[in-house]
């Protein structure tokens, strides 16, 4: 029986493994829309602030003297600043808007999704495709020793943190552990080179080259649900 044709892939990545560069590579061979920085402007627009301020929000959890702060005074018959939370700019207002986001592209169809808990807010989309991007510890530590010189002496630390921050956010606002294998419908090492990498990536999807689905389509974990 014929399924959904693919017409949305996300790219979940280890800091370090070059994910969002295949995830560049992947939109560019296929003609689709890439929405990476992207998704931080739209929820920038959307907010009225700067894609600069939005940054800062990107991946991140608020620290936790404000989220105490946040659930004391949303439980305190005081108001905290006067604004709703339409107006207040933090990391769950950034998260609500690029889920948003994410939302309004896979209906469009065509696009390729960087991080994010891209994964998670299209469990059930239909014609969604999701990637886990990894790589060997020694791999990523050269990536970031080349990245960044003035810092290797710290690189695995470095590369560590920023993991266990993309999955305290998923964790938080998502309660799904970030590498859970059954997020995704393929985990992929870098190690195997981007060319590979989406020869792989279109053959399991049902791409065939461009956005033309193959006779055959995979069936999807979104249509279970």
């Amino acid at each position: 029986m014929l399924r959904t044709p693919v017409k949305v892939i996300t790219v979940e990545r280890e800091y370090g493994s070059r994910g969002g560069e295949f995830a560049h590579d992947l939109a560019a061979r296929l003609g689709w829309r890439l929405l990476d920085a992207e998704l931080v402007a739209g929820a920038a627009r959307s907010a009225g602030v700067s894609p600069e301020l939005a940054a800062q929000f990107d991946e991140r959890l608020d620290p936790w003297y404000y989220r105490y702060g946040k659930v004391f005074w949303h439980d305190s018959p005081l108001p905290m600043t006067g604004l709703g939370d339409d107006q207040v700019f933090d990391s769950e207002r950034m998260f609500s808007l690029i889920r948003k986001e994410m939302e309004e592209a896979a209906k469009e169809g065509n696009c390729v999704l960087v991080g994010r808990g891209a994964a998670c807010a299209l469990a059930c989309q239909p014609g969604s495709f999701h990637l886990f991007v990894y790589a060997t510890a020694k791999a990523k530590r050269e990536w970031f020793q080349s990245a960044f010189p003035k810092q290797a002496q710290h690189a695995d630390q470095l590369l560590a943190a920023f993991d266990k921050r993309r999955a305290a956010v998923i964790r938080k606002f998502y309660q799904q552990d970030w590498c859970a294998r059954g997020l995704y419908h393929m985990l992929l090492n870098s190690a195997m080179g981007m060319e590979a990498m989406m020869e792989a990536v279109m053959g399991a999807a049902g791409l065939c080259g461009g956005d033309k689905p193959a006779e055959r389509s995979m069936g999807l974990a979104g249509e279970a649900c």
